[in-house]
Parts: C-alpha cells; structure tokens; sequence
C-alpha cells in the first residue's frame, strides 16, 4: 500500500514554495493588511472632522466626543487606561497639547491626526504578527471544509464566540471556526485548533481525536484518543523559512516522544507556506522513514487538499 503523502508528492522538490508562490503570498499578506487597517483610518476621518471645530489646540479637550482618540494619540494603550484616573488623563493630554500640538501651529489638527494613526499603526502591526498564522489557518479550514463537502460526509463545526455547533450548511463564518465534528465508519472525530495537549505538554496548531464534540475536553487528555497531529506554519517570506520548520520540527519530535511514552502512534503531519530545498529535503526523509506520516506546501492548493482529504478518511 502506497504511502499517503505519495498521492500528491513524488520527491523532495515538490515540496519547494516557487518564486511565484512567495510574490502571491506576501501579495496576500499585503491585502490583508490593508483590510484591517480600514477601521482604523475611517477612525482618523471621524477624528479629523471633530477636532476641526477646536480654534486652538486646547479646545479639544472640552470635545467629549474625541477624548478616548486624543487619549490615543497621547499614547495611552486601553491596558494604561485602566490603571489611571481621569486628572492622570488630563495630564496626558495637556501634555499632548503642550509638546506636540501647539508647537505644530495651524496644522495641530494634522499633527494629532498623524499621531493617533502613528499609536493606532503600531496597534496593528502588533496583531499583524499573528497575520500569517491567521491565513494559514483560514486556508487550511476551507480546505478541510470543502474535502469534507468533496467526500459527502456530514460535519458539523463550533462557532468560537457562540460556543454552539452548527450544520455544515451553517458555515458562512470560517473566521470564528474553532473546531469540526464528523462521524468515520461509526466514530466521531472532532478536529480542534491551538490546544495545550497534556501528553506534549505544549500547544499543538491541529489535533484530530477520536471523540464526539461533548468529549473533547476529556479526550484532549486522553492519549489513546488522538487519530492525528500537526504543524501549521504561513510564514511565506524564504528568510524565515528555516526557523519555521525548526519550531515544527522541534514540536513533532515532542509529540513523538510524548505520546510515545504513553505506548500509542497517532499520525503526525505538517503544512508549511515557505519551503525551501534544504528543508524540503529533510521533510522528505521524515517521511521516508515514516517520522511523519504526511506533508503539503501551503500554497499548492492540490497537495493541502489532497492532505485534507487523507486527514477526512482517518
């Protein structure tokens, strides 16, 4: 019998993320960057045409309808907010004004617009640390979700906020899936995202246990329970390709080891966006010697859906 990874992989070079690729992805990157800094410039609009009706610098103060975005501006994050009382906020704003605001002249306006989308920026670039890890996830839920759909197997899936399971024809929100549910020869499998696993010790990107959505609290504890487990890595710029497969690599060998020592094999794979030749080929001998059961490059959509479709059939 042929090995899983063998339906759309036939050597280490397959595995290589092209140039076109990489421009796609940090493309992508690109986009995605620019949808989440929408709510923040339309901020900076609404702040702009309230602040306009201040003569001089000081009025703006008495504007109530502006002082969380001047707070902003003066560089005061919601966690310092709390910490402070309101004489501690005028303080910060008077000095706001006093340094940076009225030695700007007629332009204060400006000068505190560019401020807050200067705090606002660096608010943004904070979550888009978190921005690869994001998309690689949403593209490997579509996956899973249309191989689910592809393989006509009924599922259901958890909304995060809600908590509640929905119906597959439900799913219009893959950003706040935390989890799916579907039934294989009799048994459920539940498939859930970024957990601690106790036999790791450590979180792990995708765990597949054999569970129902009611025992998967209990079956996260529970080694035998585990079908299979993975790595996810978005990261598409080559620089950081090599550290990327490190942490994965340093993760799989944790859960080889962890729940080796409790006397059960679950599966192992892993999904990387940036793979170049050095590593692609030690993957390759992973799954050669079967240290890893399965591997897909992130951006060739046939190999994560063939992955995806492997990972259904558990």
């Amino acid at each position: 019998m042929s090995a899983p990874y063998e339906s759309h992989l036939n050597k280490s070079e397959d595995l290589i993320t092209t140039r076109e690729e990489i421009r796609a992805g940090f493309v992508a990157s690109a986009l995605e960057k620019n949808r989440r800094a929408i709510p923040y410039v339309a901020e900076a609009r609404a702040l702009k045409a309230e602040a306009l009706k201040a003569a001089k610098p000081l009025d703006l103060m008495r504007i109530q309808a502006i002082r969380n975005a001047l707070l902003t501006a003066a560089g005061l994050s919601d966690k310092a907010l709390s910490h402070l009382d309101e004489s501690d906020k005028d303080e910060a704003l008077r000095g706001l004004i006093e340094q940076f605001l009225e030695p700007a002249g007629n332009e204060f306006v400006e000068e505190l617009v560019y401020r807050f989308l200067l705090i606002r920026g660096d608010s943004l670039g904070g979550s888009m640390r978190n921005l690869t890890g994001y998309l690689a996830e949403q593209k490997f839920k579509q996956g899973l979700a249309a191989s689910l759909r592809m393989l006509a197997i009924d599922f259901t899936w958890q909304h995060g906020p809600s908590k509640q399971w929905l119906k597959a024809d439900a799913l219009s929100d893959i950003e706040n899936l935390i989890a799916f549910n579907w039934k294989r020869n009799g048994s459920e499998r539940s498939l859930v995202f970024n957990k601690k696993i106790p036999a790791v010790k450590k979180n792990i990107d995708v765990c597949l246990v054999e569970c129902g959505p009611d025992q998967i609290r209990k079956s996260l504890k529970t080694p035998p329970t585990f079908i299979a487990l993975g790595e996810l890595k978005g990261g598409i710029d080559p620089a950081g390709a090599d550290e990327h497969w490190k942490t994965a690599r340093s993760a799989l060998e944790r859960i080889i080891d962890g729940f080796g020592a409790n006397d059960h094999t679950p599966k192992t794979f892993f999904i990387g966006a940036a793979i170049e030749t050095a590593m692609s080929q030690e993957i390759w001998n992973w799954l050669k010697n079967s240290k890893l059961s399965n591997a897909a490059n992130l951006t060739k959509e046939n190999q994560v859906a063939s992955l995806c479709n492997w990972l259904c059939q558990l």
